[in-house]
């Protein structure tokens, strides 16, 4: 039988009954009311072992009400409910020390299950954040889905565990990790992000340890790398799984022993960083392609976050749409609206480039049409237009792909050395960069038999053992 005196607060009396039945049967006390001073009263005079409370009642807000039961009984566990269920309210409950925070509606099992953690635990207040800017929301949706993501991030705002954030493109992976860092306690310090799928393959451990004066042909000064930028703050290492075997290594160096070298140095340098990963890749996949280290991926999977696809949240594109509106008219663009109709075929569309192919939808619907109010009709243009659009054909992509490359390996060494023409050996770096990533490939479908992976890529098996070797690529052999 359990006990504890459970005091709810909740100016809906269908609430206030439903949590009565079934904390009772949980074998609590229970004391109900619909008003905020009397749940300030009791408090006050000490009963009750737990609050439940709603956070707008007719008299109070339990925003106000929070610090004040923190003050007079700070190891007094309160869970707060909300059916404004944004970003911003978790944060907020969390920021004023709340127990936790339930989106309305609500599951009776897990409520339950809250309490009989939360009154196992009581005598560890929750931490107290520092006051933080909450003008703006950095990330919209009332779904259950977002409410999960939300809860999450408002536990893990005052920790500095390491977080994997998983997700198709355009999902928000870099919002999620930037609210991380702007509401944590390591708001104060930089919030540095790197995309590894953007940098050279064979200028990623520079590009994150920074490299000594001389460390390689071309190498003409010390140069400051991405974990010396973000020292005290946030290191966002975005696209994960396209980081090669070699930077991984150093990686997990930095994450077990908190220190790292530079590139062609030799002494070990402290490093305070709180590191967030994301991807778009199913890294178990990679890690049986050989591709992947596991005991990397455990060290970085501390706190999984998945982000899902904005055809599972339909829900949430109304706010969305509103919120990309607002944006745009801060922006100076003409204020919009849509017609119910035309929502609805947003909310029917697979948007299969996510929020930020809705955000550029939006925004292209405030700059080319003159009418205030959307008709279901352009909207219907519109996506029609985005399915029709012809896939690119296989040539034209290579080319842009291969211009992309060139165009990155130049711009990281005017970036790095100035006007100075860049070093030689361009073609050999490019043919190395395609190389890997096709040999590792080729192994994977063939599980790792060479021979086969040979025959397949027409090459000598001697030339491609070489090539396994200079290229440091990892097989992984398996079997059927």
């Amino acid at each position: 039988m359990r006990s504890g005196q459970i005091l709810v607060a909740d100016d809906d009396a269908a609430i206030r009954t439903v949590l009565g039945q079934a904390l009772s049967r949980a074998g609590y006390e229970v004391r109900s009311t619909g008003n905020g001073a009397t749940l300030w009263r009791w408090v006050a005079e000490g009963d009750g072992d737990l609050v439940i409370t709603d956070v707008v009642m007719p008299d109070h807000n339990a925003f106000d009400l929070l610090p004040r039961i923190k003050r007079v009984r700070p190891e007094l566990p309160v869970v707060v409910m909300s059916a404004q269920n944004t970003f911003m309210t978790a944060v907020r409950a969390s920021e004023l020390g709340a127990y936790d925070y339930l989106p309305k509606p609500f599951d009776l099992k897990e409520i339950v299950s809250i309490v009989g953690r939360a009154l196992s635990e009581q005598g560890s207040a929750a931490p107290k954040a520092a006051a933080i800017d909450t003008e703006n929301m950095p990330l919209v949706g009332r779904s259950a889905s977002m409410q999960d993501v939300y809860r999450v991030l408002a536990r893990l705002m005052q920790t500095d565990l390491t977080v994997m954030i998983n997700g198709d493109s355009g999902t928000g992976k870099e919002l999620v990790a930037r609210a991380l860092h702007d509401f944590g306690k390591r708001r104060k310090g930089p919030f540095i992000a790197v995309n590894m799928a953007a940098i050279p393959r064979d200028l990623i451990e520079s590009e994150l340890f920074g490299h000594e004066k001389g460390a390689f042909t071309g190498a003409l000064a010390r140069s400051v790398g991405r974990f010396e930028q973000a020292e005290g703050g946030t290191l966002f290492l975005d696209e994960i799984g396209d980081m090669p075997m070699e930077a991984q290594t150093r990686l997990l160096r930095v994450l077990q022993q908190g220190e790292y070298t530079t590139v062609g140095g030799r002494v070990p340098i402290k490093t305070n960083v709180r590191i967030i990963a994301a991807t778009n890749k199913q890294l178990r996949g990679l890690i049986q392609q050989g591709l992947f280290r596991e005991d990397l991926f455990f060290r970085l999977n501390v706190v999984p976050i998945r982000l899902p696809p904005l055809r599972e949240r339909a829900e949430d594109i109304p706010d969305l749409v509103r919120h990309f509106f607002a944006m745009n008219e801060k922006e100076g663009l003409p204020v919009k609206t849509l017609e119910p109709e035309a929502i609805a075929k947003l909310c029917a569309y697979r948007w299969p480039g996510n929020v930020r192919e809705l955000e550029n939808l939006v925004r292209r619907l405030a700059a080319l049409y003159p009418q205030q109010t959307i008709s279901a009709a352009t909207i219907e243009t519109e996506l029609a237009q985005s399915d029709a659009a012809p896939p690119t054909s296989p040539e034209p992509q290579a080319d842009m792909t291969l211009a992309a490359m060139v165009e990155r390996h130049l711009q990281h060494y005017f970036a790095t050395f100035g006007a100075q023409s860049p070093p030689p050996g361009l073609y050999h770096r490019i043919v190395e960069e395609v190389e890997g990533p096709l040999i590792s490939a080729a192994l994977a479908a063939t599980r790792g038999n060479q021979i086969k992976a040979a025959l397949l890529l027409g090459l000598n098996r001697n030339t491609l053992r070489k090539k396994i070797s200079d290229l440091d690529i990892h097989v992984m052999k398996l079997s059927r």
